[in-house]
């Protein structure tokens, strides 16, 4: 990567974090009370951003090549009913824990294998597998809630730590922890891992990658399946996060907030350009716009409004910075 590119990722990120400072001053200074920055609604913030974060360090390999998966939600869901069925079935955590993960990254690989199978378009694939994939989760759950027994720790992953003085979780949940080092894990093999470089080459321009030797059918297969095992791991958080119950109908909608945390984030439609440390700015961004808006009593139709148009916003930019620099 050459110093000029280098500097342009930077000050795109600093741009991204500066209008992060000025989202949530807007609802500092307008939400009544300072409640808005109270710990325990900054902690509040944090735990939710962790759903969407997690689920989107996949989003982000997918969108970077670029593709698309309207699924994840879906995932998330799936995750969160075969944890909470196999906890109701007196399987051991760790066990609920793995199959949970496991359903979610299969479901991640049937979107790759239909993808580069059948040569599908992503949004017309991920379209159809958003309704097989929730038809599946209430199959399971039999359309009824679950309620696993209680006393398992998988339902104590998002506690409030900070706030908590009985938590023994280290200054954040252990569920951030999860997605924090998943970030850290994922930025690094991004930047300096051979696959890392194959995602951003298929990306950028797919003839050419394959041209140069890239396995673009593997490489998509792959990051299709990551993005089902982050939303796995998102899964295990939305979990704990609805308190430890099997809800098929969970996480609807998210698919909307991780697509704007990772397009707010700076990666690109178009492919070839996306960061980890972006897409959690974007987390933390649509996290704050959806709290900060239900706080000052905003209507949750409000609310998608503003979000679906921030999206819309962040890939007029980008187009605009794209013919700007090829002009």
């Amino acid at each position: 990567m050459n110093i000029e590119r280098l500097r342009g990722n930077w000050g795109n990120i600093l741009g991204r974090f500066i209008a992060l400072i000025a989202v949530f001053a807007f609802f500092s200074i307008l939400v009544e009370d300072g409640r808005f920055y109270t710990p325990r609604n900054l902690e509040n913030i944090l735990r939710q951003s962790a759903v969407y974060g997690t689920a989107g360090i996949g989003m982000t390999l997918v969108i970077i090549t670029a593709g698309i998966d309207l699924s994840v939600g879906s995932i998330i869901a799936l995750a969160v009913v075969v944890v909470a069925g196999c906890l109701n079935a007196a399987v051991a955590p760790i066990i609920a824990v793995v199959a949970g993960v496991s359903a979610a990254t299969l479901a991640g690989l049937f979107n790759g294998g239909l993808i580069v199978g059948l040569r599908l378009v992503p949004f017309i694939v991920t379209l159809g597998t958003m309704g097989m994939i929730r038809g599946l989760a209430k199959g399971i759950s039999k359309e009824k809630d679950i309620y696993p027994p209680d006393g398992n720790w998988i339902a104590d992953i998002m506690d409030p730590a900070l706030t908590n003085p009985n938590s023994t979780s280290f200054l954040f949940p252990p569920g951030v922890w999860i997605m924090l080092i998943s970030m850290v894990a994922m930025a690094f093999v991004l930047r300096y891992t051979r696959f890392g470089r194959h995602v951003f080459a298929v990306g950028s321009n797919e003839e050419t990658a394959r041209l140069c030797g890239v396995n673009v059918g593997r490489t998509k297969l792959i990051v299709y399946a990551l993005c089902g095992f982050f939303c796995g791991f998102a899964g295990l958080m939305q979990f704990s996060y609805i308190g430890g119950i099997g809800q098929p109908a969970t996480a609807t909608m998210y698919e909307l907030f991780v697509i704007a945390a990772v397009i707010i984030g700076g990666a690109s439609f178009t492919g070839g350009e996306g960061s980890i440390l972006g897409t959690f700015i974007g987390a933390l961004t649509i996290t704050i716009l959806y709290m900060g808006g239900q706080q000052m009593g905003w209507p949750k139709w409000v609310q998608e409004m503003v979000i679906g148009g921030i999206i819309i916003a962040a890939v007029a930019i980008d187009q605009f910075r794209h013919r700007r620099l090829s002009t």
